[in-house]
């Protein structure tokens, strides 16, 4: 399906309609690239092509996307789609994703050494089926020349407003963006995702570890303290741990204690070295450097953006 517009030739956009799709993305994209032509001075804008994943277009476009995914689905069973996909990128298209729909990319083989991101959240499935691929889920949006990929679920916007700077330039974006109320600023997925460690992985000493390491985050903890804690060798415990958690015991902690830090600069009123004492930092500028290096944003900063003000009742309630 084709969404004409009344325009001189602009670049083709192709966006990939396949099970599972999330049509609020799919028909998102459609919308914003539309809007284009009532925005700018010459009418200029996109075509726009709606892309049956049974039957592909095979005319070439400039750059196609898929969207992304709310059901599971991965593109591994697409085959027809994928060799589109490799097809049309082979013949110059731009190709682009918004969270799972870099699984698309990746099992079409386009993500081979090639920096990309996806939703926080499917990091490790990401990296498991794809280890050639140079994942930085910390980022909302690559842009590596032939290749964009855009990581979250409402991640379609960055990737709509990066492509129209892309064609139309800095004026068309700033335009676009104050229609639509949204802030054209840069963001990062680290300000958003969370640390959720493997819990049910089986392995019940070293999940006896890990609960000590949640009930007694303060404490200065050593691997071979934990280790004796588990009933293991330090060797055994380091190498059981990686292999149930993902992480070396270090890391692990580290990623804990700036987890904790974050719920209570969201929740709280204590002041940051109050917080960075409590989950054991007793140098704050560390525990600063730490916390910025993970979620991209000072301590302060980080408050001040997501600070959960409490909603207070009225005498009436």
């Amino acid at each position: 399906m084709t969404i004409n517009m009344p325009v001189a030739p602009n670049p083709i956009i192709a966006l990939v309609d396949y099970r599972g799709v999330q049509r609020s993305a799919l028909w998102g994209l459609a919308d914003m690239f539309a809007l284009l032509p009532s925005l700018q001075d010459d009418q200029s804008g996109p075509e726009i092509r709606v892309i049956d994943s049974t039957n592909p277009d095979p005319r070439p476009c400039d750059a196609f996307v898929f969207p992304p995914s709310i059901d599971g689905s991965r593109g591994i069973d697409a085959p027809q789609l994928l060799d589109w996909a490799v097809t049309q990128h082979h013949a110059g298209a731009l190709a682009c994703s918004v969270c799972a729909g870099a699984f698309w990319l990746g099992h079409a083989e386009l993500l081979n050494g090639r920096p990309a991101t996806t939703h926080w959240a499917l990091e490790a499935e990401f990296r498991a089926a794809f280890p050639k691929a140079d994942l930085r889920a910390e980022h909302i949006l690559i842009d590596d020349h032939d290749i964009i990929t855009a990581g979250g679920l409402m991640a379609w916007l960055d990737l709509g407003l990066h492509l129209t700077g892309r064609w139309y330039g800095s004026d068309a974006v700033s335009r676009l963006a104050r229609h639509l109320l949204i802030d054209p600023a840069g963001r990062e997925q680290r300000h958003y995702s969370s640390f959720r460690p493997n819990r049910s992985h089986g392995d019940v000493q070293i999940l006896t570890a890990q609960r000590h390491m949640e009930r007694q985050v303060q404490e200065q903890m050593q691997a071979e303290q934990l280790a004796e804690l588990a009933g293991m060798s330090l060797r055994t415990f380091m190498r059981r741990f990686q292999s149930a958690t993902g992480y070396p015991p270090a890391t692990y902690l580290q990623a804990l204690r700036i987890e904790k830090a974050r719920a209570a600069l969201e929740r709280g009123g204590d002041s940051v070295s109050e917080i960075a004492w409590s989950v054991g930092y007793q140098d704050l500028s560390a525990f600063s450097r730490v916390f910025k290096a993970r979620t991209g944003l000072s301590p302060g900063a980080y408050r001040r953006r997501f600070h959960i003000r409490p909603q207070h009742r009225s005498i009436a309630d």
